[in-house]
């Protein structure tokens, strides 16, 4: 069905609050929220409601709510359990907004990458030239970054040139995950545990003592301890002995987070409590890799 510009505004405006306020939404307060005359919105839901696109709820409580029919006639698909999905404006995230749906419009440009965020929520503060965030989203924990060059109030929706994007696989670490732990014995000397991680390939590996993981050296420790002259020192004296480790079930995008909050390049990865592998964030960005 073909909606008059004033009827769209509307239709936003009561869903938003909607979902802001979890209650029927009064007349005042969609007049408010787009500028216009109460009575306007009264006469327009009249219509709106033989439409079925509005239901009234009597009482002192009441107001309208939208109906089914409304999601659809605006194109926006209406769920009874949402994920909230956030969106930025220069760097501050907009209250009471969510993303409901992402489109790029532009992916065969060999220049340009535009794309059309539709939003559930108050657009007004945007401009053009903002710089604009959406996500990440629930599932592949999507983000992506551009800068608006223009907006539609009637469909309540962002035009933005597209700068960056990212997104992780929905995977947990034990698939990518190292299960052929190169370690180094806790009594070699910073010359033969230098060998390993050369010979490997590798930038660190953890120490064990009679099997047990007990610390993780890196390239960093060997060069701070030669730095300070410790030539004859053993592994287990430039050691990290702090282990940080993830359950084999955590997913890559918190075990980033972690990897974040540690400032650390290694983590080491427990099956059923039990540290069986390494995860590094050489590891991760392999996987990132566009081939």
């Amino acid at each position: 069905m073909e909606l008059a510009p004033i009827q769209k505004d509307i239709l936003i405006a009561l869903i938003n609050l909607q979902r802001e306020k979890d209650r029927a939404v009064k007349g005042e307060e969609i007049a408010e929220l787009i500028n216009r005359n109460p009575g306007t919105v009264r006469n327009q839901m009249q219509s709106l409601k033989v439409l079925g696109l509005v239901e009234g709820v009597p009482g002192p409580k009441g107001g309208y709510k939208a109906t089914g029919e409304a999601y659809e006639a605006l194109s926006i698909t209406a769920m009874e359990h949402e994920a909230q999905v956030p969106i930025f404006r220069n760097d501050e995230v907009v209250d009471g907004a969510t993303v409901a749906e992402i489109s790029f419009t532009t992916v065969r440009h060999p220049d340009l990458c535009h794309g059309i965020i539709k939003v559930l929520g108050s657009i007004k503060s945007f401009e053009q030239g903002d710089l604009v965030q959406m996500g990440p989203t629930p599932v592949n924990k999507l983000v992506v970054r551009g800068e608006v060059v223009g907006r539609d109030d009637t469909h309540n929706t962002l035009v933005f040139s597209i700068n960056e994007m990212i997104s992780l696989p929905k995977k947990p670490v034990k698939d990518y995950a190292r299960m052929n732990i190169i370690s180094v014995d806790v009594n070699a000397s910073i010359q033969e545990t230098a060998r390993v991680l050369v010979e490997n390939n590798i930038h660190g590996a953890p120490v064990k003592d009679n099997e047990e993981i007990i610390g993780i050296v890196t390239f960093t420790d060997i060069g701070d301890a030669v730095a300070s002259g410790k030539m004859t020192a053993r592994v287990k004296d430039i050691m990290t002995k702090e282990l940080i480790t993830v359950d084999s079930e955590t997913s890559l995008y918190d075990a980033v987070k972690v990897f974040d909050k540690h400032n650390i390049g290694f983590l080491l990865v427990a099956f059923e409590g039990v540290p069986k592998g390494i995860l590094s964030k050489k590891d991760i960005f392999h996987e990132l890799t566009v081939y």
